[in-house]
């Protein structure tokens, strides 16, 4: 069998999911343990840990280890890690190091148990060192943007320490044909066979550009597999949801990619919206599940205007060559060419001017879908828009 690519700082993944003969065990120790409700950030945190996505880390990250990725993008020992992995409380009074506690999940009805955490150390974040980590990991401290919002929301006490794993949260319930770990991923790419594999990263439905810049990177890198990884968690308010997305985006494989040769499947997280860090993120996770080659566009994983278009590619430079083995497809905005009749990157048009472009901002095509006017077919595939128009009407 072929051998995939190495997982990022380990020679296999370390999936934080207690097996199936120590979960009655370990549910009926955390029936007895103080009880922690956890914010629905950490929750994501604990569910990319428990699916290997976070190998090789362990559990939370002690307040020094955060700084130091805040600063450095490494961990105290060294290893490349590009965001904060945080369990942030307001309020620890009732903790204390040393004890194991059972972490509970915002996101189910009844808040069940998530996790077990033993404590290694408990920390205060100042207000001026959160202030600076916030700037960090997402280029401003402004309480307009979603990611800061959430972050700063979460309390400034972080409980450090590995985690045990109960379950996948909602994720594995709410989309069982979706959602899937990183081991899982690297057992289905093994089983197709492929070497070189393109991971595209998404959080909303797929139009006629993002497949075209799908077919166009993995027949440049003469790929044999695709790998679509939509985000599954928490969105800001507008944003189209994960079910609406997900059969918009088989619809669109289903019809006009080859048999075999794209796989449909999403993580458990919630948006950073946190842009250039947040790509280095999902690179980190995309080599976890077993991508090689990842596709980086124009303002990934940004929101508003506060990041440049391309500054998700530009941070790659600044990363010691050594830290990840996965490759980047730089891409750049793509659109439909009236002059040539299909979608190419607008950088290898010169020839060009805005008006030979069919181009539609996120506003104007929600407003058509919503009227149940079908965007053109240049912009989306009839049948992608149709799906998108009834959740629109609905």
């Amino acid at each position: 069998m072929t051998a995939l690519i190495k997982p990022h700082g380990a020679n296999a993944l370390t999936p934080l999911i207690v097996s199936d003969s120590k979960r009655n065990a370990l549910a009926e120790e955390a029936a007895g343990l103080t009880k922690l409700a956890v914010s629905s950030a950490a929750a994501g945190n604990a569910v990319m840990l428990a699916a290997g996505y976070f190998t090789p880390l362990n559990g939370f990250m002690t307040k020094a280890d955060a700084m130091s990725v805040g600063a450095t993008l490494k961990t105290t020992n060294g290893l490349f890690w590009p965001t904060p992995v945080l369990n942030l409380v307001s309020d620890a009074s009732a903790l204390s190091v040393g004890d194991r506690i059972a972490l509970l999940d915002p996101n189910v009805d009844g808040h069940p148990v998530l996790a077990v955490q033993t404590i290694e150390s408990i920390d205060q974040f100042s207000e001026e060192e959160l202030a600076t980590l916030t700037k960090q990991v997402f280029g401003t401290t402004d309480s307009e943007h979603p990611g800061v919002a959430e972050f700063q929301s979460q309390g400034n006490t972080a409980i450090a320490g590995p985690i045990e794993v109960m379950n996948y949260s909602y994720f594995e319930t709410e989309f069982p044909d979706t959602f899937r770990t990183a081991v899982q991923i690297r057992e289905s790419i093994a089983e197709h066979g492929w070497k070189r594999i393109v991971a595209f990263q998404t959080r909303n439905p797929m139009h006629r550009a993002h497949e075209e810049l799908c077919h166009m990177a993995m027949e440049r890198l003469d790929a044999d597999g695709l790998v679509i990884h939509m985000l599954l968690g928490k969105l800001k308010p507008g944003d189209i949801p994960a079910p609406v997305r997900d059969a918009a985006i088989r619809k669109m494989i289903e019809l006009y990619f080859p048999a075999n040769s794209a796989l449909v499947t999403g993580y458990g997280f919630d948006m950073l919206y946190a842009g250039p860090r947040e790509a280095l993120l999902h690179a980190v996770f995309r080599q976890n599940m077993g991508a090689t080659h990842f596709i980086i566009g124009r303002d990934h994983a940004g929101v508003g205007d506060y990041y440049e278009p391309f500054e998700a590619q530009d941070i790659f430079d600044q990363v010691p060559q050594d830290a990840l083995e996965i490759e980047l497809f730089k891409a750049d905005h793509t659109a439909y060419s009236k002059k040539l009749n299909k979608v190419v990157m607008m950088r290898e048009a010169p020839d060009h001017s805005k008006e030979d472009f069919v181009l539609l901002s996120g506003t104007a095509v929600r407003e058509m879908l919503s009227e149940g006017k079908a965007p053109p077919v240049e912009f989306s595939r009839p049948e992608v828009a149709q799906i998108l128009m009834e959740h629109y009407q609905s």
